[in-house]
């Protein structure tokens, strides 16, 4: 594993957005396959690009909402809308990025994306 200054970064800023456990259950399940993907992603996704600061997380997060639902990434699209609200995006403005979606990248997507959003917000309102 990595150990760093911009793997730390993006540890640290991975786990405050899509959540420790998720971060840590991806790192102690990795193996010697994948493992080089997750020391990639958390350095250089998270890191690299997310630990610049000319744009705040929460624009960075509805950023990665539109292009993740025009790409069909179901699973990190739940992961993401997680994040998005950890980062004070509303759900207003996540139902507005998906209307945008819905006018240029297609209606299919943006269905989809309204679908799984409604499927994180159900389960977040179902926590104590």
């Amino acid at each position: 594993m990595s150990n760093s200054e911009l793997f730390k970064r993006g540890l640290e800023i991975r786990k405050a957005v899509v959540g420790a456990e998720y971060v840590e259950k991806s790192i102690a399940n990795a193996d010697s396959f994948n493992l080089p993907m997750q020391e990639l992603v958390t350095e250089y996704c998270w890191g690299a690009v997310w630990g610049r600061e000319d744009l705040p997380r929460k624009t960075r997060s509805m950023l990665n909402l539109a292009m993740i639902s025009v790409l069909n990434r179901p699973h990190e699209l739940k992961l993401h809308i997680n994040g998005a609200l950890r980062n004070g995006v509303t759900r207003e403005e996540i139902r507005e990025v998906f209307m945008q979606v819905a006018i240029y990248a297609g209606v299919p997507a943006a269905i989809d994306s309204f679908r799984i959003a409604r499927e994180v917000f159900d389960a977040n309102d179902k926590k104590p």
